[in-house]
């Protein structure tokens, strides 16, 4: 049963580009995890990039840092 939070900003997508986005992560979901189609859930969450560091960067990047399996290209 995978689940893919997405929270990124400042891209603002319309509903055509959120299934877009949605169908083609499920696709790689399913390939790599052999999942069902019904199985896969994806979230988009837009954060505002004046809120980034504190609700993204200190709560769920830094933290976990060592157990990213792709570390981002940047630091706060």
């Amino acid at each position: 049963m995978p689940h893919v939070d997405i929270k990124s900003f400042p891209r603002d997508f319309n509903d055509e580009q959120k299934t877009a986005l949605a169908n083609a992560i499920t696709e790689v979901i399913i390939r790599h995890f052999n999942s069902k189609e019904s199985s896969v859930s994806v979230a988009l969450n837009a954060v505002a990039e004046e809120n980034w560091k504190a609700q993204v960067w200190d709560t769920e990047i830094a933290p976990q840092m060592e157990m990213l399996i792709k570390k981002p290209g940047y630091s706060l």
